[in-house]
């Protein structure tokens, strides 16, 4: 879309809104990624294979997570198309025109989606506050207090709304979440090439300058006038964070305090046929279509306490739930994932199983399928599932031993020691890993 027909409401080549707001509605679902990787993946999601909302809407959840995947925020996929099934099946193919029923008609779509949709595809006049929209108007009002409070929100989604072009509402939306994510950056902002430096009150306190009043933007509270009757600022930067003379403009915004991941922890197995017709297989089974991750598909695990009881039982009793009966054998350990979701850090027991001459067969019970190294990694599964893949690549355990009974080999830590004993893992921390959810 080129950028005047975005702000004026206009599809790539005369295209109708309809099906030019696919763009906008796709970008607006990712999550929060820089404009180049934007741009970089918005084909892989679909815009070529359903340049329309019909195309999106008759395609399988399945087809959705497969091109989502490795992204995040997974929910996000399954909504869009949701959405795109309602627009095609109860609003007779038209999106909605406006924010306000952007966010009232469609599942999934909030505040900035809508306004994103309604200022890019259709040109309403009106405000799109993303992260990178938050920290450009904190540096140049200099509010320093926690923007996601109710109060700060409400501030800058006014200011924001006030500084729309309503000439290119499009155009000056994109601009300002440009602006934020290439210029007016978290850290090593490039002030000196800033178009709106002159405007900039954290700029200002930096150099000292006095505050020129011709410059200041129209409208909005300045932060010295806030709250005159309670004689304190509820904008400005908090007395239990004063300026920081090393941050710089860095000192705006000031990131709101968040409660740290709970833990889970988890024991996963990677079942292999290794002489499957037509080359190894691995078994997958499905999440359910509720939750985290849902509708992905993930090797067979199982949760674990963290205090340490190893899951050799469950986890075989989990193996033979999908893929029958298994021979007496031996899970092999094979190592340690941790992975970072928005709120859950998850450390996942990565154990190996081949079955070497004894393959339970080349079908799967509903919910689970056996798919070869190449089907793995095109298929609908998360970043996690990857990184336990890798694991158990690097390590590729050898043919099952047979004996009397299950066994397990375990990491040290599940191992009781003895009363007053220390253990060696105490010393250790596992190491972490983030998402790029």
């Amino acid at each position: 879309m080129d950028a005047g027909d975005a702000g004026r409401g206009r599809g790539r080549s005369g295209q109708a809104p309809d099906e030019a707001c696919t763009l906008g509605w796709v970008d607006s679902r990712l999550p929060s990624p820089p404009a180049p990787f934007t741009c970089f993946f918005l084909p892989a999601l679909g815009l070529q294979k359903w340049p329309t909302l019909q195309d999106l809407a008759s395609a399988s959840l399945e087809e959705v997570n497969q091109l989502w995947a490795g992204l995040g925020y997974y929910s996000r996929g399954r909504r869009l198309q949701e959405g795109a099934q309602k627009v095609v099946g109860e609003l007779g193919g038209h999106m909605p025109r406006t924010a306000e029923a952007l966010q009232k008609l469609l599942p999934g779509v909030g505040r900035y989606t809508a306004g994103a949709i309604a200022s890019i595809a259709f040109g309403q006049a009106t405000a799109v506050v993303d992260g990178n929209v938050v920290r450009v108007l904190c540096r140049v009002r200099a509010i320093g207090a926690d923007p996601s409070s109710t109060l700060v929100s409400q501030q800058l989604w006014s200011l924001a709304q006030q500084l729309v072009d309503p000439a290119r509402p499009g155009d000056f939306n994109q601009a300002a979440m440009e602006l934020g994510a290439t210029v007016c950056t978290p850290q090593r902002p490039l002030c000196s090439s800033c178009p709106v430096q002159s405007l900039c009150r954290a700029h200002q306190r930096v150099t000292r300058e006095p505050l020129s009043a011709s410059r200041s933007l129209p409208g909005g509270p300045d932060v010295e006038e806030c709250a005159p009757n309670t004689g304190q600022c509820q904008l400005c930067l908090p007395h239990t964070e004063p300026w920081n003379c090393t941050l710089g403009v860095a000192n705006f915004p000031r990131k709101p305090s968040r409660r740290p991941p709970r833990e889970e922890h988890s024991a996963t197995c990677v079942l292999e046929q290794p002489r499957a017709t037509g080359g190894a297989r691995v078994l997958l089974v499905q999440r359910p279509h509720s939750g985290l991750l849902a509708g992905l598909w993930e090797f067979p695990a199982v949760t674990v306490a963290p205090s340490g009881q190893h899951p050799s039982e469950a986890l075989l009793q989990e193996l033979r739930k999908w893929a029958g009966p298994l021979p007496a054998t031996r899970l092999q350990h094979l190592g340690e994932v941790v992975h970072t979701f928005s709120h859950i850090k998850l450390t996942y027991q990565v154990f190996g199983l081949a079955l070497e001459g004894q393959t339970p067969g080349t079908t799967a019970p509903p919910g689970a399928r056996w798919l070869t190294r190449e089907e793995f990694h095109t298929a609908a599964v998360s970043t996690a599932m990857k990184k336990v893949f890798r694991v158990y690549e690097a390590h590729r355990p050898g043919a099952c031993r047979s004996s009397r009974s299950s066994q397990v080999s375990t990491p040290s830590s599940w191992k009781k020691p003895s009363r007053g004993q220390q253990v060696l893992d105490n010393y250790f921390q596992p190491l972490s890993s983030h998402a790029a959810q």
